[in-house]
């Protein structure tokens, strides 16, 4: 989302020229799969998460810019919104005790990013959407200043035609209108990454799928927006519509959204990248120079930029990710399911029944998606994040049942073996599926606890809805420092 962009207004004869030139792209992209020029072995695993900035009231502080410049380090860079950051953390191996290599590198980070941000009248929170937003809060003086995102803007808008209508039916409903792409902003995320091989893309990407609803379920944590309680994870509807490009009759005609779901278990990892390419018009129709044929005849690695700038531009809840580091190609799922938080031992918790489910169902002798359809996936997706772990979610072999109990009978055990399958520590494993499955008994996520907490204080602290919202952030934010896993977190 962060690449700079230079060019600000697009002639016909340049979306002519991108066309061409992308599905150059997705031509090299297919003969270097069928030339096996991809660097596969040793996988390495990625891990990325956004960030609020609060001030003193526990109001967004649209300071990103002056925040970055305080922790001066390039693992944390910009995003949508002014008072978003997000952290970069470094590749690693998930074998012996890279989980807890992720968890260590990642609190010192955020430790010493807090402390340079408190400089600047600012501090970091992890969580999905920040329960103290406003709609005021969310307009064009909002973005950040990389042009990209303005850019962004303009080719929404300009593709829509007319302002976005943003309608979420919940616990209570939210209907507003905006004229910006701003409230995307609202929504922040944990997002894992995983280089496979390309023969093995299509049975981790129908793995992730298969188990996305589940994901939510047990990590949700953004049941507040604009001061509505809404779905237990709201990021869902919120960015579904705030980046939509379609018009009410585009929609009835079916035309696809841009955050997509999919619609089809795959075969090959060239399947999404083509649909990508015949489905969707450029947003940021940009030529770079390189003629991705001649760099491969004469034995380069092409980096494909225009392929990947449209790719970045299609928000999949996994996507396909084509990379080059070191000059040797790659490819790796990105699963962009989850929200940030609500801790860093929560946050590396999820990783660990990801990591570990992902490749227990991607090795079966009999894939889970021929046993299941991808409408139900689809379905349950959905379910999941309206309901939280309450969801009754389909499973092979168990029908439907609650999502708390899905996980405890079926998938745990499943994410056990995995981890064993990538070489973690036991005691790692133990410890960070444990929080999992005490996160499934007591059936309290990041969700939970701040209905529960904001509902006690409108109704102890005879507080209104906004203050009690201040009130249970305040919490919030000290237990987060605190890295007690959520399930444990006093009301």
């Amino acid at each position: 989302m962060g690449q700079e962009v230079d060019q600000r207004e697009f002639t016909r004869q340049d979306r002519q020229r991108h066309r061409q030139k992308v599905r150059r792209c997705l031509d090299v992209f297919a003969r270097m799969l069928r030339e096996s020029r991809f660097e596969a072995e040793q996988p390495m695993t990625g891990l990325e998460i956004e960030l609020n900035l609060i001030d003193e009231r526990r109001d967004p502080a649209m300071r990103n810019a002056e925040v970055l410049r305080a922790i001066a380090d390039p693992a944390f860079q910009t995003e949508l919104g002014q008072f978003n950051v997000e952290i970069n953390v470094d590749p690693r191996r998930l074998a012996a005790d890279g989980l807890r290599g992720y968890e260590d590198q990642v609190r010192a980070s955020l430790n010493a990013a807090e402390n340079r941000a408190r400089h600047v009248g600012a501090q970091l929170v992890m969580i999905g959407i920040l329960p103290t937003l406003r709609p005021e809060h969310l307009t064009h003086d909002a973005l950040s200043a990389n042009p990209r995102y303005e850019l962004l803007n303009e080719q929404i808008f300009a593709a829509r035609g007319e302002d976005l209508y943003i309608s979420i039916d919940g616990v209570e409903r939210l209907a507003v209108t905006a004229d910006t792409i701003t409230p995307e902003a609202a929504c922040t995320s944990t997002q894992f990454h995983l280089q496979v091989s390309p023969e093995q893309f299509p049975a981790y990407w129908n793995a992730a799928q298969a188990i996305a609803g589940v994901q939510l379920a047990v990590g949700a944590n953004s049941p507040f927006l604009f001061g509505k309680e809404l779905w237990r994870e709201t990021r869902v509807p919120l960015f579904e519509q705030a980046t939509d490009t379609r018009s009410e009759e585009l929609k009835e005609q079916g035309v696809r959204p841009r955050v997509w779901f999919g619609e089809r278990w795959i075969t090959s990892i060239f399947d999404l990248f083509e649909e990508n390419v015949r489905y969707f018009p450029a947003l940021l129709p940009i030529c770079e120079d390189e003629d991705p044929v001649e760099v491969l005849d004469r034995g380069g690695t092409p980096a494909l930029a225009e392929l990947r700038l449209h790719n970045g531009t299609v928000y999949r809840w996994n996507r396909p990710v084509y990379d080059v580091v070191r000059g040797r190609p790659h490819v790796r799922v990105e699963n962009r399911v989850l929200p940030a938080g609500p801790t860093v031992v929560d946050t590396l918790a999820n990783a660990a029944f990801y990591f570990g489910l992902v490749r227990s169902l991607a090795d079966a002798e009999r894939p889970v998606w021929t046993q299941m359809s991808f409408t139900s996936a689809a379905e349950d997706f959905h379910l999941a994040a309206r309901q939280g772990m309450e969801a009754p979610l389909y499973w092979p072999g168990l029908g439907t049942v609650p999502a708390s109990e899905l996980v405890l009978r079926r998938l745990l055990p499943l994410a056990y073996e995995g981890l064993d399958r990538w070489g973690v520590d036991s005691s790692e494993r133990d410890r960070l599926l444990g929080i999992i499955e005490q996160r499934c008994i007591t059936g309290r996520n990041g969700a939970r606890w701040q209905v529960d907490t904001a509902r006690q204080l409108e109704r102890k602290g005879h507080l209104d809805r906004q203050e009690a919202l201040r009130g249970m952030l305040t919490r919030y934010v000290e237990h987060m420092h605190g890295n007690t896993p959520v399930h444990e977190w006093p009301r």
